[in-house]
């Protein structure tokens, strides 16, 4: 039987994943055998002829674990299945044995089984087999991962805390991802006070990080469905500002901060030559991660031999500049097994920053 613990979180995009690669590299240090499994895989994606959730491929290549995948995602979520359950075309207590079978499997072969929820805390309910009851199910204590902040941190957790409540599922401590760094031991403090009376551990995640919020060129190519023009190492430099290429070359060369993509239009060759120019100037290189080139017109030909001569990463895309714009603002990065440098700042900062004693004597 494996020490289990399950890693549940406020909402999406609060670090989860982030926790959950984190305690797989810290535990692996002190337990032989880790194991992973994300019972309910919201994510699909196609691996080695198989289908799985994303985090749990991700996971499993990260760590060699790839053998145990068809365990590590269980059930993953295709479209059309909460029709089919509500149809009782497919079966709540079929799917959920499924994902019990699964864990029930790791636990037997590992020492520590970290178990990952989807989103909040009610995923799964129309599947019968809700993040709560998986917990409860599995006896596994329950680590609640939230992001930054203080009021929104504790409403947030409460919300959620009550349907654990409900399932009768053990929640040990509530983990604080994102954190202002100069905010760090204030926020905790408070934090602390906040969660005293409901007997809840409060744990310093990581702090905000910018390299591990912001997308990375790969991933920014891979949103927009379009062919990325660099190399390995300028597919993965972070893109911390995205600037929408409207105003003269001079405006937009003086508007450049450290790492931006600009979104240039492909009729604005005078402003596409400024920055491929630019891009192998020391003082602006930095400041340009890439250019993105939407459009429907032809780039000129000497405009072209020189995007392609200055070593600049470029796309094109066949969309209108606001367009592009928009779906960048609203992805939210994602990490991938191409991201080695997020994945290695990861587990760096684990080291530093993940009191990994203290989670692990929660399950005592």
């Amino acid at each position: 039987m494996a020490r289990k613990i399950f890693i549940a979180a406020t909402g999406m995009n609060s670090g989860k994943t982030t926790t959950s690669l984190s305690l797989m590299h810290m535990a692996r240090k002190k337990y032989d055998r880790v194991g992973f499994v994300k019972p309910i895989g919201p994510k699909p994606a196609r691996f080695d002829g198989q289908v799985a959730d994303k985090d749990a491929i991700l996971i499993a290549r990260m760590f060699g674990l790839e053998r145990d995948l068809p365990l590590m995602s269980p059930f993953v979520l295709q479209p059309g299945d909460t029709r089919r359950i509500m149809d009782g075309e497919l079966s709540r207590e079929k799917v959920a044995q499924q994902m019990l079978d699964a864990i029930a499997e790791l636990d037997a072969k590992n020492d520590f089984l970290i178990i990952e929820g989807a989103g909040h805390t009610g995923v799964g309910t129309v599947l019968g087999c809700n993040n709560a009851r998986i917990a409860r199910e599995t006896d596994s204590p329950v680590l609640m991962v939230t992001g930054g902040g203080l009021g929104n941190v504790v409403d947030a957790a409460m919300m959620n805390l009550a349907l654990f409540q409900k399932e009768r599922a053990e929640v040990k401590a509530i983990l604080v991802n994102k954190i202002i760094p100069e905010k760090r031991e204030r926020t905790l403090n408070y934090l602390e006070m906040a969660f005293e009376p409901e007997g809840l551990q409060v744990i310093g995640g990581f702090n905000y990080q910018p390299i591990l919020a912001n997308p990375t060129l790969r991933r920014i190519a891979n949103v927009l469905g379009i062919k990325l023009h660099a190399t390995e190492a300028q597919a993965q430099r972070i893109v911390h500002k995205v600037q929408i290429g409207a105003a003269s070359a001079q405006r937009v060369a003086e508007l450049l901060q450290e790492s931006t993509l600009v979104i240039v239009n492909s009729s604005r060759d005078e402003l596409l030559m400024t920055i491929a120019t630019l891009y192998q100037v020391d003082e602006y290189h930095k400041n340009i991660a890439g250019i993105v080139i939407p459009g429907i017109g032809e780039i000129s030909h000497i405009t072209q031999r020189i995007i392609e001569n200055s070593g600049v990463p470029y796309m094109r895309a066949g969309r209108t500049s606001s367009t592009v714009f928009e779906i960048l603002r609203d992805d939210v990065s994602k990490l991938t097994v191409e991201d080695t440098h997020k994945l290695r700042l990861i587990t760096d900062l684990a080291e530093k920053r993940f009191d990994f004693d203290a989670i692990d004597a929660l399950l005592d």
